[in-house]
C-alpha cells in the first residue's frame, strides 16, 4: 500500500527557518534508509505559509487568500510518499526518523489505488488516469525539466 506521511508544520517550519547542516545530515541518512528498503517513493518540504496562498471555492466563485495562515495545526511542512506493506509498517518506519528526537507531529494517511474505486472508475477513465500519469512522469524526466 501506498501511504503520504504527512509532517505537520510548526513554529519553527512556519518562520521560515531552514534546518541546521546536523537536521539535514539526519534526515539525508534516513531517507537513505527508505530508499535501500524500497520504501521511498517520494518526498518534499514546503516553503512557509506565508509564501503560499489558499483558494476556496463557492458557488462556481474562487475566493484566494494569501499566507500566512493562523492555524499551524492545519498546514503542512512536507511529506513523503512510501510503499509499505501496512500502517503499522509506516508507524515504524517513522519511529526511526530524525523527527524521534524533536517535538514534532506526523500523519501517516493511505493513498487511494485505482482499485479502491470500484466500478465507479471505468475502464477508460482508468486508461486514461494511467496514460496521464505516464506521460506527467516522462515530462519531469525529460532533458531541461526543472
Amino acid at each position: 500500500m501506498r501511504v503520504m506521511v504527512i509532517v505537520r508544520a510548526n513554529e519553527k517550519t512556519e518562520s521560515g527557518k531552514l534546518p541546521s547542516p546536523e537536521e539535514l545530515k539526519d534526515m539525508v541518512a534516513f531517507n537513505e534508509e527508505l530508499v535501500r528498503a524500497g520504501v521511498l517513493l517520494g518526498m518534499d518540504g514546503l516553503h512557509p505559509s506565508s509564501q503560499g496562498r489558499r483558494v476556496s471555492f463557492s458557488g462556481g466563485t474562487a475566493r484566494v487568500l494569501d499566507g500566512p495562515f493562523t492555524e499551524t495545526k492545519e498546514l503542512i511542512a512536507g511529506y513523503w510518499l512510501w510503499q509499505v506493506r501496512s500502517l503499522d509498517e509506516a508507524v515504524e518506519w517513522i519511529r526511526r526518523s530524525p523527527f524521534r528526537s524533536q517535538t514534532q507531529e506526523i500523519e501517516i494517511r493511505r493513498v487511494f489505488d485505482a482499485e479502491d474505486f470500484g466500478a465507479n472508475l471505468s475502464p477508460e477513465l482508468r486508461a486514461q488516469e494511467e496514460c496521464q500519469l505516464a506521460r506527467a512522469t516522462a515530462a519531469t524526466r525529460a532533458p531541461g525539466s526543472p
